[in-house]
């Protein structure tokens, strides 16, 4: 964190500097596992409900550590300690004084489905022009946050941040952190319900971002999301999605054999022919998000286009792999209801005998058996040939679904006769919350 010195994160964060310390001393990056600590981190000592980081200040110092940020100063620690009440609190604050300091355009990335998505097309996009810094992983909440922020050296060019929510008044803190200049809404879905209660409690929870963006900002909202498209905003809005009505849309989409997608973008003054290296309808509003954040930064048409030829896949997010025997679309990094209807529409797309295999959706609220069921139902009446799901939530999936449902009492189990089901050339969907890990049944099924 460039001229983040000691005396400056002290300041920022209300705390008290203890110990022997050089108050010109910079920090780099932040850090909360004490393994991963390189000279000149900040090591932020957290308190959580099995370990305790205030436990590991000393084994943060052996690796090199400038300064340690915590709530107690460990018995005999001489070495610079950053003392405060809340380590949160002044992370937060340490984060968004560094965020002062950066002139570069700050894309800040929200919604129920496709953050991750949104966010490696964007950065493949202007990564054909600038030097940008993503958010690595899932570091999207209010730990990741501040530490994406300090990853921000001054040979980058650009910052493309994912910002996840669970609650009312996240978004409100994680924006006095971003402070993004580039506001992109992907949609407002059913995620989150148990603490956010309904999509208009989604909406309201999201759109806090807003609040703390500068009114020459520019917020990218999905116009096909029947909230987003009537958001009122004072910053320009543009939209993007498959309406005509949509500012950057999509036309002539097709699918080819290996489950790639190509389309036409259109927009004021042009269109563009890409070409998208990955599977599902969703990866569509993926290349739309890229292309609207790229005209919004100047980029030609010649650079959004091979931006959006270069996306890669990340993890168990609709990774498509031939086996050999079947193909296997594996999106059992996380699943909300409409992230298993998107991907149900993307394998129907797919010619053969098409199965899924889902999991239970967590955190949906008090709704969650009628969603189960109505996602069920939904793969049925798609045609979808067969619907295996396993978890006591998705015993209402298969109920949903009929005849084609089948219901197995645990993983184990789905997992002993998933050789007897499955079929030469099927096409296989597995999705699920990331809780219930399906990771171990996509193994399973390209070893088949």
């Amino acid at each position: 964190m460039k001229n983040m010195t000691l005396l400056r994160a002290e300041k920022a964060s209300g705390g008290r500097l203890c110990g022997a310390f050089d108050g010109n001393s910079e920090l780099d990056r932040i850090i909360i596992d004490s393994r991963q600590v390189r000279p000149g981190d900040l090591f932020v000592a957290y308190k959580g409900e099995n370990v305790d980081g205030h436990d590991y200040i000393a084994a943060a110092f052996q690796k090199g550590a400038a300064c340690c940020l915590a709530q107690r100063i460990p018995e005999g620690e001489t070495r610079p300690i950053l003392l405060v009440e809340d380590v949160q609190t002044a992370l937060e604050k340490i984060a968004a004084e560094y965020r002062r300091d950066l002139m570069i355009p700050m894309i800040g990335i929200t919604g129920s489905v496709g953050k991750t998505s949104a966010k490696e097309m964007i950065a493949s996009v202007l990564e054909q022009r600038f030097r940008v810094l993503k958010t690595d992983r899932n570091l999207n909440n209010q730990i990741g946050v501040p530490m994406t922020i300090s990853r921000i050296e001054p040979e980058h060019e650009a910052a493309v941040v994912e910002m996840g929510i669970s609650g009312f008044g996240e978004m409100r803190a994680l924006t006095k952190i971003v402070h993004p200049t580039v506001a992109v809404f992907t949609v407002i879905g059913h995620a989150h319900l148990e603490f956010l209660h309904d999509r208009r409690g989604v909406f309201q929870a999201k759109t806090e971002m807003l609040e703390g963006m500068d009114e020459n900002g520019v917020v990218i909202v999905n116009g096909d999301d029947d909230l987003l498209c009537s958001l009122e905003c004072s910053q320009k809005k543009l939209s993007f999605g498959l309406g005509d009505h949509c500012d950057i849309r999509a036309r002539d989409i097709r699918v080819d054999e290996q489950g790639h997608t190509a389309c036409t973008i259109l927009y004021d003054g042009g269109e563009m022919a890409v070409r998208i290296p990955s599977f599902g309808n969703h990866m569509i509003y993926a290349a739309l998000e890229g292309a609207a954040v790229g005209l919004t930064l100047g980029l030609t048409e010649e650079e959004i286009i091979r931006g959006i030829a270069a996306y890669e896949t990340v993890g168990s997010r609709a990774a498509v792999t031939e086996t050999g025997k079947i193909t296997l679309i594996d999106d059992s990094y996380n699943a909300n209801p409409d992230s298993v209807k998107c991907g149900v529409d993307s394998l129907m797309q797919l010619a053969g005998r098409h199965v899924c295999v889902f999991g239970d959706m967590l955190e949906l609220g008090p709704g969650e058996r009628e969603m189960h069921r109505d996602a069920g139902a939904y793969a049925a009446e798609k045609g979808v040939d067969l619907i295996l799901c396993t978890g006591p939530l998705s015993r209402e999936m298969a109920l949903g679904a009929g005849e084609r449902g089948r219901w197995f009492p645990d993983r184990e189990e789905l997992l002993r006769l998933l050789p007897e089901i499955i079929r030469q050339g099927d096409r296989v969907l597995v999705k699920a919350s990331r809780g219930m890990h399906f990771e171990s049944i996509a193994e399973a099924l390209k070893t088949l």
